[in-house]
């Protein structure tokens, strides 16, 4: 990097940090509590860690763990933790000390690089795509090697400036973190608005001031809950009495080679969304023909998922027709409604409000996954309105949905801006654009050339050192102090 600001130096992050310290600069006593930082506890792009979780040290001592201490910066060196950013600085730790996950590398400042400003330079997205294309290892377990890291050429500025850098990205990235909360709360709140639209249109509340009254519905060995109230003119039935629902094909691999099979797309759960389709990976099966033209999707035909996560049971959506000859999966249930008694639409919306909590109640759970019956499907209950009636309701949610969509749209926009914004914050830091140069400050090569003549001179220190016995630490070689506060990017 030849155009570094005046005062800055480049410098392998070996020359910085020491990697992976074995030891603790003072050894806690055997019953002394420290933290323990397991992966989950160190959060993602925020630069902060839960340190609340503590043990001995004489039984954390016994596990293979990383060691470090307040004001080591942790790097997650497993994907796709790294990929992720999680990489903090250790603070709050309790006795100043920790053990955590073998995945998390521990940078220790030997004096000329300010922990916080370590932290923010790796967490930019450049840094985290290099890291992720020098991985070693098998698919799924893919890890940065420590040879990367000690390589890494890390801009340095002078360490008053690098304090400065720190402390304009903690005020400029808090305020952006602010703004991207914000609209991540209102995304939950318009997500929760569209389930209630959903919701009043397909049992007729849509519209205030509408009679109502409790259409009865003969129990047929499910959990109805109660069910809510209905226009006058409204009444429910079971899915079986307005369409015919079916499951669709498994696979079978062994014959997934007979030339007497026809090969057509086939939807799975993933392709089944709430309240859309996502067609972008549609795979393909090879089935006897008669099994293809039985399956085969028409437009108006509602699909609903059999099996997952039990609050995605029985979500769905509409085919329009979009893939021809295209089949579905057994975990896809099709609803096809018979004699137009119901707009499509409107089944599709129930399903995915009223029906959420419906399908949660009547589901089974196993070890992993969550899966309903052909059998309880069959008998979800479903209102239904005068046929004369239900064309206005879909145009009146439709107008709802529009103006949620457009929301979305800005929400999406937004925070989109914020990554960018979020990324060229970062860029311009370590370009050295962000804050004033001072040049009174101390250049990053005199500050290196000291650090190293100090390391060169301090002999290593053997054997169990007690609080008493011990120097400085290695990160205030040069009397200076670390301790900022947390990274609230």
């Amino acid at each position: 990097m030849s155009d570094l600001p005046s005062g800055w130096e480049l410098a392998p992050l070996s020359e910085l940090v020491a990697i992976n310290q074995r030891r603790f600069d003072a050894e806690p006593d055997d019953d002394e509590h420290i933290s323990f930082v397991p992966m989950a506890s160190v959060e993602a792009e925020s630069g902060r860690l839960d340190a609340s979780q503590t043990a001995p040290y004489g039984e954390l001592k016994q596990r293979s763990l990383t060691r470090f201490q307040e004001g080591d910066v942790l790097f997650a060196k497993v994907t796709p933790c790294m990929e992720n950013g999680k990489i903090a600085v250790a603070r709050g730790l309790a006795s100043g000390r920790g053990m955590g996950s073998t995945e998390l590398f521990s940078l220790r400042s030997h004096g000329a690089i300010d922990p916080d400003h370590l932290a923010y330079y790796l967490l930019q997205d450049s840094v985290r795509r290099d890291a992720a294309r020098a991985m070693t290892g098998a698919v799924g377990l893919r890890r940065v090697p420590r040879g990367y890291l000690e390589d890494l050429a890390i801009p340095v500025p002078p360490l008053a400036e690098q304090r400065r850098i720190a402390e304009a990205l903690d005020t400029h990235l808090s305020s952006l973190q602010a703004g991207v909360q914000q609209l991540a709360r209102t995304a939950r709140r318009v997500s929760r608005f569209r389930d209630q639209v959903m919701l009043l249109v397909s049992t007729g509340q849509l519209e205030r001031g509408r009679a109502a009254g409790q259409a009865a519905l003969e129990p047929d060995g499910v959990d109805d809950g109660e069910l809510p109230d209905l226009p006058d003119s409204w009444s429910w039935h079971r899915l079986h009495e307005i369409a015919d629902v079916t499951g669709g094909v498994t696979k079978d691999s062994k014959k997934q080679s007979d030339p007497d099979y026809v090969e057509v797309p086939y939807l799975r759960v993933a392709n089944v969304q709430r309240a859309q389709l996502d067609l972008t990976e549609v795979a393909r099966i090879r089935v006897p023909e008669k099994k293809a033209q039985q399956l085969r999707l028409l437009p108006g035909d509602v699909l609903l998922n059999e099996g997952g996560d039990r609050d995605k049971l029985g979500r769905g959506w509409i085919w329009e027709g979009q893939i021809p000859d295209c089949i579905h999966q057994n975990h896809v249930f099709r609803a096809r409604i018979r004699d137009q008694a119901l707009h499509p639409k409107l089944l599709a919306w129930h399903a995915n409000g009223f029906g959420r909590r419906w399908f949660e109640v009547n589901g089974l759970q196993s070890v992993n996954l969550a899966s309903i019956s052909l059998g309880k499907m069959k008998k979800f209950p479903v209102p239904v309105p005068p046929v004369e009636e239900q064309g206005e309701l879909v145009r009146q949610a439709e107008t709802y949905l529009s103006l949620l969509d457009q929301l979305e749209t800005a929400i999406s926009d937004g925070l989109r801006k914020a990554s960018t914004l979020r990324t060229s914050l970062l860029a311009e830091a370590f370009a050295g654009r962000l804050v004033e140069q001072d040049p009174a400050d101390e250049p990053a090569s005199e500050l290196l050339a000291r650090i190293r003549a100090q390391r060169v001179v301090v002999p290593k220190q053997r054997g169990r050192r007690t609080a008493k016995e011990l120097a400085a630490p290695a990160t205030r070689a040069i009397g200076t102090d670390f301790q900022q506060g947390e990274l609230p990017l």
